[in-house]
């Protein structure tokens, strides 16, 4: 869809999914290597997980508390140099929402005695049905090549298979591509 010459989020999501399907065949995980014109880009993913038979990373979820932090790293370079700059998007196939509210702030001082006293409490509302992503939607790699990104399911996932996709534009301006999966424990 365009509207006023700019093209739609939910258009681009699409095309980006139908795309990274299409890719899945052709490019494997852990290692993505990409040949340009004159330029080698190289991306290495190093989730920081344990890896089954089948290629799939296994992240075990913390369950006593909402959300499991975890970090996936990895490096970028452009033969065999560190590719600073490079900003990589992420996508994943799971969310969650949000319920009505997000949270509370608690007005405190400090009395006579030096003492902290809470004198009212304050909260966030307003927020019922918003959609949170499990994963950042972007980062970028250093001057070392090394790029990091955060990744937090909730712990009503246990059990799932999460898709999680990676993708950039190269020097050509083509898009380029790939995805890995992780097993919440």
């Amino acid at each position: 869809m365009i509207n006023n010459g700019k093209i739609k989020g939910e258009t681009v999501k699409k095309l980006i999914k139908v795309l990274s399907c299409l890719c899945f065949f052709l490019i494997g995980c852990s290692n993505f290597n990409w040949t340009e014109s004159d330029d080698e880009v190289f991306l290495e993913l190093d989730p920081r997980l344990q890896v089954d038979d089948n290629g799939y990373y296994h992240l075990s979820l913390d369950i006593t508390k909402w959300q499991t932090l975890h970090r996936f790293s990895g490096t970028v370079t452009v033969n065999r140099a560190p590719l600073e700059n490079l900003r990589l998007n992420w996508e994943s196939s799971h969310y969650w929402y949000l319920g009505d509210t997000l949270g509370y702030f608690i007005r405190r001082v400090i009395n006579a005695e030096g003492h902290y006293v809470s004198l009212d409490t304050s909260y966030a509302i307003g927020f019922d049905g918003m959609e949170v992503p499990t994963i950042n939607p972007a980062s970028y790699s250093n001057g070392s090549g090394e790029f990091n990104q955060m990744f937090a399911p909730v712990r009503s996932m246990v059990g799932d298979t999460v898709t999680v996709w990676i993708y950039f534009w190269d020097f050509d301006s083509e898009l380029r591509e790939t995805e890995f999966y992780v097993v919440l424990d």
